[in-house]
């Protein structure tokens, strides 16, 4: 299976405007996104997917590949096809690798690969088992519910299952509970047939992307991961580096 990972960098932002060309101990972000992306095995290319000719300029001197997308998108899914339709050769699978994680795992990247050893994946996603009492509260912080084969059977912001007759405190203790880690990988066609549907009425309702194409019947398979990268949302985070 030929894969591609293409990294969507946008320019503008609300929080924090030119994050991708943000500087990080010497080396943009987007060049160190784009440089652990490049050590994952699993990977045959890879290609940042920008709107913005700054960001183009930024990854050409530091010699990575990119490709100029509309500024029209609604999400980094949609700048992903027009990504893949770009190229010249064929993949079949796609690695949606999120532009504000300037440390991501490139063992992270071949896990979800490898979720495509199972021939009716049609998209894949991974998940991380909650350790942090304030992380199962959190609504920023997904959580996933997997059936017996570890594909999701929902995605919610609050806590799910609800454990009847546990006392909050202990809820930790009586199950497993998993957060979403924000990494997609779909197959060719699955993402042009998912960047055709419409915004669905669980998706409106938890502003989660990926309720839309539950919601349409496409099965996501998860893959536990022990890793979570530090992520950047604000001009503040660039600390923790």
């Amino acid at each position: 299976m030929r894969s591609i990972g293409i990294i969507p960098a946008r320019y503008a932002s609300t929080r924090f405007p030119g994050k991708p060309l943000a500087e990080i101990d010497g080396k943009i972000m987007i060049q160190r996104v784009y440089e652990q992306a490049k050590k994952a095995s699993a990977l045959h290319h890879v290609v940042v997917a920008t709107d913005d000719e700054r960001i183009q300029k930024a990854v050409l001197d530091f010699g990575g590949e990119v490709v100029m997308t509309s500024s029209e998108h609604q999400s980094g899914t949609d700048r992903c096809l027009e990504a893949l339709r770009q190229q010249e050769m064929d993949f079949e699978i796609v690695v949606n690798i999120q532009g504000d994680e300037p440390f991501i795992s490139p063992d992270q990247i071949n896990l979800i690969l490898s979720c495509f050893h199972q021939e009716n994946t049609e998209i894949a996603t991974l998940v991380k088992l909650i350790e942090d009492e304030k992380e199962l509260w959190n609504t920023n912080k997904p959580k996933v519910l997997m059936d017996e084969d570890d594909f999701a059977i929902y995605f919610s912001r609050q806590c799910i299952p609800y454990l009847r007759d546990v006392e909050k405190p202990k809820w930790l203790e009586e199950f497993n509970f998993y957060k979403h880690i924000g990494m997609y990988a779909y197959r060719a066609e699955t993402l042009a047939e998912l960047c055709a549907l419409k915004p669905s009425r669980l998706e409106r309702a938890e502003g989660l992307e990926q309720l839309r194409w539950i919601e349409n019947g496409y099965k996501i398979k998860t893959a536990i991961t022990d890793e979570e990268a530090l992520s950047v949302d604000s001009p503040e985070d660039l600390e923790q580096f």
